[in-house]
């Protein structure tokens, strides 16, 4: 349910505001809105009178907006943005047929990208806009729909489709080594290249092969395409899932760095907050995704 009609200012005050607050002063404001400073002035006093509450320090010689002013500003300038972007959104898709999707660069480059022509071709009608994030991440200061998560189901207030675990194999260059290493602790004798986002994996991979591998160091990476792309040159042996891993092995780029089957670390899946389960455009998306996963992997 919207707030009452006098708890909802106009976007002209609000626009003032939020300029106002980014830029400093009215004179700046009002050449970033072109528009006159006392338009401006006469903006922010009609918003205190909506709201009943001081958004100027008038005790200052030039034009300063009041904590509340500033924090008000903020929040503004976040539903704006959000507000814009929703009208970007309809003029691509006047249909309304569209999902904003936001996805780990990795799995969603590698993994899902290339099969979405299928869904484009089964669903014409839904355009699918793609953006990458880290974590953390949080639908309430993002336009996504949906996103793909990896870990575990730690994510308050969403609703989890399992896709797949996530299996790694632990790579490197071919000229890094002579040949496959025999034993998983001589792993330790070379530079073992690490993710910002899950410093944790060697431990992880090591504690699972019994070996102990305490306080870990290394090069540290925000993206796995970085990461994947430091290993292809020299500089370390890197825990790269199997999507990823087997594509450039293939390629000829990495080699196994020690035999053995891949091992699983963690899950990926498919997010979205629970009051938007309905939204059509997604509900066709997760039933075209579930039919995507590989039975073994399901």
């Amino acid at each position: 349910m919207i707030a009452p009609r006098r708890f909802l200012p106009s976007i002209s005050s609000l626009l003032a505001l939020e300029a106002v607050d980014r830029l400093g002063s009215a004179s700046a404001a009002a050449e970033d809105l072109n528009l006159t400073q006392s338009a401006i002035s006469r903006q922010l006093k009609q918003l205190e009178q909506q709201m009943e509450v001081d958004l100027i320090d008038r005790d200052q010689m030039r034009m300063q907006l009041t904590p509340g002013g500033v924090n008000y500003a903020r929040e503004a300038r976040d539903i704006l943005s959000r507000l814009a972007q929703a009208s970007v959104k309809l003029r691509a898709n006047p249909t309304g047929g569209s999902l904003n999707l936001s996805i780990l660069a990795s799995f969603g480059l590698h993994w899902l990208a290339p099969r979405l022509k299928d869904f484009v071709g089964q669903h014409p009608g839904i355009t699918v806009n793609l953006q990458t994030h880290n974590l953390p991440f949080s639908f309430d200061t993002s336009t996504a729909q949906a996103a793909i998560h990896y870990g575990s189901r730690d994510w308050p207030g969403v609703a989890y489709m399992p896709l797949m675990p996530k299996h790694v194999l632990p790579v490197c260059a071919p000229d890094l080594l002579t040949a496959p290493l025999a034993a998983v602790a001589d792993l330790l004798d070379y530079p073992l290249l690490h993710l910002a986002t899950h410093p944790e994996s060697w431990e992880q991979w090591f504690a699972q092969h019994d070996v102990a591998a305490p306080r870990l160091q290394g090069m540290l990476f925000d993206q796995s395409s970085a990461m994947t792309q430091a290993a292809v040159h020299g500089l370390g042996i890197a825990l790269l899932p199997t999507f990823l891993a087997e594509s450039e092995i293939g390629e000829g780029r990495l080699c196994l760095a020690i035999d053995g089957p891949a091992v699983t670390s963690g899950e990926y899946y498919l997010v979205w907050p629970r009051d938007r389960v309905d939204d059509d455009p997604l509900v066709q998306f997760r039933s075209w995704l579930q039919g995507q996963i590989p039975p073994q992997e399901a």
